[in-house]
């Protein structure tokens, strides 16, 4: 079981970038994500995507952040570009019942000490998402974009246009 925690989600400015979260986490092979704030336009909206291309993906907002990091039972991954190098720490990140935190506002020091791993995909300035699919993607060795559960709507490969299955509607 693998869940993002998202730390600040701002309804008016955040909500495409969450949702890009949420969707990330989704195809990267994450079973939930929790957002410490509370916006049901976007449950319902990843929950569409989940009932139109399938999965058991959960999504959960207004969570308490601080408690759901003193509770959690397992460990703990901040993505942050201030902690260890990726490459450095991985094989010593447990995946039964991993947590990873990644934040939106700037994330509040008490979360460093919270977590079990600070780990850095890079040490530059980058987007929350794009170190959440990294991360993901070498946690499960690239096999989780590969995977394909059973949809309404299913996406072909196709090497000069669109092919979709299905309308999901």
């Amino acid at each position: 079981m693998i869940t993002v925690l998202r730390l600040g989600h701002r309804p008016a400015r955040d909500k495409r970038v969450t949702t890009h979260v949420a969707l990330t986490a989704r195809v990267f092979g994450a079973d939930a994500v929790l957002v410490s704030t509370r916006d049901p336009v976007l449950e319902r909206t990843v929950r569409n995507v989940v009932r139109r291309f399938g999965g058991s993906f959960r999504i959960l907002t207004g969570v308490p952040w601080r408690r759901t990091l003193q509770d959690w039972n397992g460990p703990k991954v901040h993505l942050t570009m201030y902690g260890l190098p990726i490459e450095d720490v991985l094989t010593r990140i447990p995946r039964e019942n991993l947590l990873i935190v990644i934040g939106a506002e700037k994330v509040p020091r008490e979360v460093y000490d919270l977590v079990d791993f600070n780990v850095a995909v890079g040490n530059q300035p980058h987007s929350e998402v794009a170190a959440l699919a990294v991360f993901l993607d070498r946690l499960h060795g690239g096999r989780s974009i590969r995977a394909e559960a059973a949809a309404q709507v299913r996406i072909r490969p196709n090497p000069r246009g669109k092919s979709v299955n299905g309308s999901g509607r």
